[in-house]
């Protein structure tokens, strides 16, 4: 593990002080990156960096550490951490905690913060720990809301923006050196136009999944190795049975829902999502990838967050509740007419 209090890392040029800084604004920061063995939701975490930022985003300190997986650790070619090199690296419960000091009281900053934050909170919830964050900030969507001219959205597009260098990609460390140094003058730019920031809940998973990775032929220091192919941990579309039900049309709140009504859902859940998902699913509910005039309902804890799904169920009239009613509304849905 690297933990450097000096936080001796290379800044982009001061930013001119802001008059009257947003009072609203959170008061300190945690810029992270996880490198994992892939993107499905029984993926694990290989390397973790922290860069703690102040109130106006000046870097405080910076930790890294390697993760070990427990099994095989999955793009190598992209993270560049083999079998071998996580062999002797601690487990996430070995490191959870002083994981979650550096990121307790502070807004979660990530680059597509909705993935850093997804495969933390599964590690939390498998180590039966208590999450350490209540907030999260997606510089992806910080990028949109200040119009900022570029081409994508990736981060080295970013960095290039704010002349910030990029040393090893895909490095958790120089990742969240480089996404640091982004934010800030991305904050700044904020704070002088006094935009909202995109602050989203980060809500601690009550239930999850957890795939039993089976071990093949002896391979590497785990003594064993994933015999899925590497394309197969990357998540996949899931292909369920198309709905057996005709749209019944909207959900009338104080009613029940019913057999083939279209359901679409934003944001984060307490529940894992595809968990929630077969759930809806198995109770005889379409879900929905995205919002249209059919939608019949939309599920979110985060009503006030401006994403597409929120926006355009606004714009169509869509019903929307949070998941606690959603859950509830899932004990008994009612039959599809003539069923």
């Amino acid at each position: 593990m690297l933990d450097d209090q000096s936080a001796a890392e290379a800044r982009p040029a001061a930013q001119p002080s802001t008059p009257a800084w947003p009072t609203e604004y959170p008061d300190a920061y945690a810029v992270v990156d996880v490198e994992t063995t892939g993107l499905a939701r029984d993926d694990r975490i290989v390397s973790a960096a922290v860069y703690r930022l102040d109130a106006r985003g000046d870097v405080i300190d910076h930790w890294y550490t390697p993760v070990n997986p427990q099994r095989d650790p999955g793009p190598t070619w992209i993270h560049g951490l083999t079998s071998e090199m996580l062999a002797d690296a601690p487990l996430f419960p070995q490191i959870a905690e002083e994981f979650a000091e550096r990121l307790r009281g502070r807004v979660l900053v990530a680059h597509n913060a909705v993935f850093d934050w997804s495969m933390i909170a599964r590690e939390y919830a498998r180590a039966r720990l208590p999450v350490p964050v209540r907030q999260r900030l997606c510089t992806i969507a910080l990028s949109k809301e200040l119009a900022l001219p570029l081409a994508n959205h990736r981060l080295e597009t970013l960095a290039a923006h704010y002349g910030v260098v990029q040393r090893r990609a895909h490095h958790a460390l120089d990742d969240a050196r480089v996404l640091a140094e982004a934010f800030r003058p991305s904050l700044h730019l904020a704070a002088a136009d006094r935009i909202r920031l995109p602050l989203l809940a980060c809500r601690p998973l009550t239930e999850w999944t957890d795939s039993i990775v089976s071990p093949g032929p002896s391979s590497g220091a785990f003594g064993g190795r994933d015999t899925r192919p590497y394309a197969g941990s990357w998540r996949p579309s899931r292909k369920r049975p198309p709905c057996p039900y005709p749209n019944p049309g909207r959900y009338e709140p104080g009613k029940p829902l019913v057999q083939g009504m279209r359901v679409a859902i934003s944001g984060d859940t307490s529940v894992d999502r595809e968990l929630l998902e077969d759930r809806a699913v198995e109770a005889g509910l379409h879900i929905a990838g995205s919002v249209s005039r059919l939608t019949s309902l939309l599920v979110t804890n985060d009503p006030d967050s401006g994403t597409s799904k929120v926006a355009r169920a606004r714009a169509f009239g869509t019903p929307v509740i949070d998941e606690a009613a959603f859950t509830q509304l899932l004990r008994e849905v009612a039959p599809a007419p003539g069923e």
